[in-house]
């Protein structure tokens, strides 16, 4: 299995904190966000690779930073060529260049490079092998206004889950989804027609509803929180909760 972290993004709504510094990179609670994904990363053993799709832009800073970071898999950083807001690829698409560069063939572990979580994806990996199926993560969420910022999904009892919404207006359920995904070997051709047949490119649960219509999506449900840093007063709040955190644990 390969890891792979989209993180060529321009996080225009955080400037100016991520005009000159890519937001996988900026400090929560005295370290990277790329760090905290890296290390819930790291206990994988099916994982033998990391890669992190940036941009031109930004490309430098990643490699210098992983250059001088100590890990026990190998971190390949690739340059999307893109260099603004306004001509970038897209998630989806990174994710199908990845897939070229490295000549990818086997399943896949996908993540989002801006978003923290404190679910173990041990037990993520565990489920995706449990179910024998393509898996994306989900966690209750009842604030209505949060739901309509993000994927919204049905599932039956079982975790197989029945429809995607990314943004509704009016949610079907309280299942938000996070950007972290597991697609078998056998998905990576259907994300290459994703593309082919002109749909979406930019955000990564695009893909999901599309995916729903041709194979078997399970969820995979998880306890505890999960931070999505999109403005300055979001990166404020989180990074003062992961401070206090740190804090605590040092009483």
């Amino acid at each position: 299995m390969k890891a792979i972290i989209l993180a060529a993004g321009y996080a225009t709504r955080l400037y100016p904190l991520t005009k000159n510094r890519p937001k996988p990179l900026l400090e929560i609670g005295g370290k990277p966000i790329l760090q905290y994904l890296l290390e819930k990363i790291e206990p994988l053993e099916l994982v033998d690779e990391v890669i992190i799709v940036t941009n031109d832009r930004f490309y430098h800073q990643f490699a210098d930073w992983v250059a001088g970071f100590v890990y026990s898999k190998t971190i390949i950083v690739l340059n999307d060529g893109t260099t603004a807001n306004e001509n970038r690829l897209g998630a989806i698409a990174d994710l199908c260049f990845a897939l070229k560069e490295r000549q990818l063939d086997e399943d896949l572990l996908v993540l989002a490079g801006d978003n923290l979580f404190d679910f173990a994806l041990t037990d993520f990996v565990a489920y995706y092998q449990k179910m024998g199926t393509d898996c994306i993560t989900a966690h209750r969420l009842d604030d209505l206004e949060e739901l309509r910022k993000t994927g919204v999904i049905e599932t039956d009892g079982e975790g197989r889950v029945l429809s995607f919404a990314e943004k509704p207006m009016n949610p079907r359920s309280n299942l938000a989804v996070p950007p972290f995904y597991i697609y078998r070997r056998d998905t990576i051709p259907l994300l290459k027609e994703y593309l082919q047949a002109g749909e979406n490119p930019d955000t990564p649960g695009n893909f999901i509803p599309w995916l729903l219509k041709r194979k078997k999506v399970y969820a995979f449900l998880f306890e505890g929180a999960r931070y999505d840093i999109g403005t300055p007063a979001s990166y404020r709040r989180v990074n003062e909760l992961f401070l206090q955190s740190v804090t605590d644990i040092s009483k």
